[in-house]
């Protein structure tokens, strides 16, 4: 873990923006397609803790990003190129554009200033969609990831970022993953390697600190 001086010193809420990762109501709510993922995430209390982290978010002026995953009613532009992808098409809760399922789940609030990017295709909320143009525009040197799911999505959005040049951060207790003994399993031996691991609280603590100015 890092020390407190140095997670404050990464999160400048001036230059982080906060992402949150599929925390949609067909995947982490109560009528999820994956329900052992959307009790995992509730039970662990890292969906309340995306929400702690959201709120701070406002409070503090950092950006939020919602990265959510959705498909076409006619499928088309969704990938097929792995068993995932066709397993998806076979679930009684689709991800479809413009429905209940696409939206985000409480108690994730959305604010009006938030951006809520959206993709049709692939395994990464930042490769591929908008994301990472966003980011830069906002001048965006750390990026705090949080969500579902740890075997998939939360990886392949850090590594992207890390790839892309940012700095991430990565609030342990606000991701959630299946089995649940994966999830810290994953970010002990991968994650850890390249982004800064913590927790909620000392996140938070870094973006209510009071900054000088000048």
């Amino acid at each position: 873990m890092p020390s407190y001086e140095q997670l404050s010193e990464l999160l400048d809420p001036v230059s982080t923006v906060l992402l949150t990762v599929e925390c949609q109501q067909g995947v982490v709510g109560p009528d999820s397609a994956l329900p052992e993922l959307a009790r995992e995430a509730r039970s662990s209390g890292a969906l309340r803790n995306v929400a702690r982290l959201v709120a701070a978010a406002h409070e503090t002026g950092v950006q939020v990003v919602h990265a959510i995953a959705e498909r076409r009613p006619d499928g088309r532009g969704a990938s097929r190129n792995a068993r995932l992808f066709r397993a998806a098409e076979r679930l009684p809760v689709l991800q479809l554009s413009g429905t209940h399922a696409v939206r985000v789940a409480p108690p994730i609030e959305v604010a009006e200033e938030d951006f809520v990017v959206r993709r049709l295709h692939g395994l990464s909320p930042i490769h591929g969609t908008d994301v990472d143009a966003l980011l830069r525009n906002l001048g965006c040197r750390t990026l705090i990831v949080t969500g579902v799911s740890a075997n998939v999505a939360i990886p392949n959005a850090v590594f992207d970022a890390v790839n892309l040049g940012y700095t991430a951060v990565v609030p342990a207790d606000a991701v959630a993953g299946v089995p649940a003994d994966y999830t810290p399993a994953m970010i002990k031996h991968t994650l850890a390697l390249v982004a800064t691991v913590s927790t909620t609280d000392e996140v938070l603590g870094c973006l209510k600190r009071p900054r000088g100015r000048g």
